[in-house]
């Protein structure tokens, strides 16, 4: 995992980075949760989203917001972290010029951010968004929304409540050539505790099933999916 440093809009950020072994890689971009309430790029959710993608063969990026570690700046209520997201992806963009394709995780704060970047570009191909706060931020720009994803839960989430997320991904899955699967995890909490090995499985059978079709998620019908166990 080795540390990079990268220039951002507000000065230089802080990440680590795995470059994929094979030729044209595909892209993850992932994102912390939020930074006023101790989000960082080491967080143990974004920490097992970053092996998932890395295990599956993905050129994958994780880094700090301004302000947070040794990311330069200070907290600027999402506009200037969707700016550092969109200056993360440029920067793995100039190493992977010839990526077959290109995602977006995050979790909490960084699945709003994600989902930002999604909208704003159009070369992101899919998303793993994990326990987006939908009872806190709007997510109605999603529209509509331009690729297909997973979107995971957990059923004992204390800080966004199941049912505005299910509310949420059952309004994406209704979009014509969009595919979203929504995984709860039961007795999960926000943080997911002791149930990281579950949200491991859901997002690697997730990336799985993009890679044995070898298409985008979008190339299918629409779908979503039952809970896990």
């Amino acid at each position: 995992m080795p540390e990079v440093i990268f220039n951002g809009a507000d000065g230089r950020l802080e990440g680590r980075y795995h470059h994929g072994k094979t030729p044209n890689a595909p892209l993850a971009l992932l994102l912390h949760p939020h930074p006023q309430h101790g989000g960082t790029m080491n967080n143990k959710v974004v920490y097992a989203l970053y092996h998932a993608f890395v295990r599956r063969g993905f050129s994958t990026l994780r880094f700090n917001f301004r302000g947070v570690g040794r990311s330069q700046g200070k907290f600027d209520n999402g506009q200037g972290e969707l700016s550092d997201a969109a200056s993360a992806l440029d920067w793995m963009q100039s190493f992977n010029a010839n990526a077959q394709a290109c995602w977006v995780g995050g979790f909490s704060f960084g699945a709003w951010i994600g989902m930002q970047l999604l909208m704003r570009r159009p070369e992101i191909d899919g998303f793993v968004s994990v326990a987006p706060p939908a009872n806190a931020y709007d997510f109605t720009f999603l529209a509509p929304c331009p690729s297909s994803g997973l979107i995971v839960h957990g059923t004992a989430d204390e800080l966004v409540p199941e049912p505005s997320v299910a509310k949420l991904a059952n309004k994406l899955a209704s979009q014509r050539n969009i595919r979203v699967k929504y995984r709860t995890i039961e007795g999960a909490n926000h943080f997911f505790g002791n149930h990281l090995n579950l949200l491991n499985e859901a997002v690697d059978d997730y990336l799985g099933q993009w890679m044995t079709h070898d298409t985008a998620p979008a190339a299918r019908a629409p779908e979503l999916a039952v809970a896990l166990p």
